[in-house]
């Protein structure tokens, strides 16, 4: 055996263990989970059924419309507050810029369930905001338990720092000469920010904003201690399909629903990586 076989046969046996955790923990689910979506419950024979469930009950479609609602304006929000701030941090080096840089991944740290405990016992009806108004003679109640605002506030909470630190590293990258030369040559603060910094980290943006979006589908404990009864976000309403109705085909049928809704923003994730030299040039 020749000496460049034996290193593939080496490279080939290293990789090997990886691949087979992936495959046994990965690919096998996925398959698993859309053969049993497309089969009935009784028979077992190939059905439609499962998939045309959740399109054609209104409750089920309503849930899929609702959670795309509060996916789309959590990542809108997070990503328009996430640039902003990151600007800020990037080109301001006041005490003040320093300060938040350093405390604003802070939140990233805190647990999740520790987190949407302290946001509800601040915005329910009963909570601190409630109870400053009533020391003053107000009843103030905000109205975001149970509602699709307070999963929005509470994902904004999750998701603009992590927003932020993504883009803040691809303006970090944004040498300092380009711009000191712009403004050299007569352009303003607008003209800059158009013309070099927005095109800079415009591919920064479109990655933060796939990882919102994704991390935000298959949400579980926000809606599930925030969230009202109907609609319902898919975590919850996969959760009540699997634990609750037992009915595994249909759950493995939302699975492969929320798998594809993820795979949109995957999809934009890799063309974007693949079009670095386009977005360098």
């Amino acid at each position: 055996m020749s000496k460049a076989a034996k290193q593939k046969i080496v490279a080939y046996a290293m990789v090997l263990p990886a691949f087979l955790i992936v495959m046994l923990t990965v690919a096998y689910p996925i398959v698993n989970s859309i053969i049993l979506s497309f089969q009935d419950e009784k028979t077992g024979k190939f059905t439609f059924a499962n998939y045309t469930y959740f399109f054609t009950t209104p409750n089920q479609l309503k849930n899929i419309l609702y959670t795309l609602f509060v996916v789309i304006v959590t990542v809108v929000l997070a990503i328009v507050i996430a640039y902003l701030l990151a600007l800020y941090l990037r080109f301001n080096h006041s005490r003040i810029a320093k300060c938040i840089g350093n405390l604003y991944l802070l939140p990233r740290f805190v647990p999740a369930m520790c987190a949407v405990y302290a946001m509800i016992t601040i915005i329910r009806d009963s909570g601190l905001i409630n109870r400053i108004g009533a020391a003053f003679g107000q009843d103030w109640k905000l109205g975001l338990m149970y509602h699709a605002s307070g999963l929005i506030v509470m994902n904004l909470w999750f998701n603009i720092p992590f927003a932020t630190m993504m883009i803040a590293a691809g303006l970090g990258a944004i040498p300092d000469s380009i711009i000191e030369a712009a403004r050299d040559v007569g352009a303003g603060r607008m003209k800059v920010f158009r013309a070099m910094i927005l095109p800079l980290s415009v591919k920064d943006v479109i990655i933060a904003a796939t990882f919102v979006y994704m991390s935000n589908v298959g949400s579980f404990t926000t809606p599930y201690l925030m969230g009202g009864n109907a609609p319902k976000m898919l975590g919850i309403a996969l959760f009540d399909q699997f634990n609750k109705y037992l009915d595994y085909n249909r759950s493995a049928a939302l699975s492969v629903i929320m798998f594809l809704l993820c795979a949109v923003s995957a999809v934009v994730y890799i063309r974007t990586n693949l079009k670095d030299k386009e977005w360098e040039g």
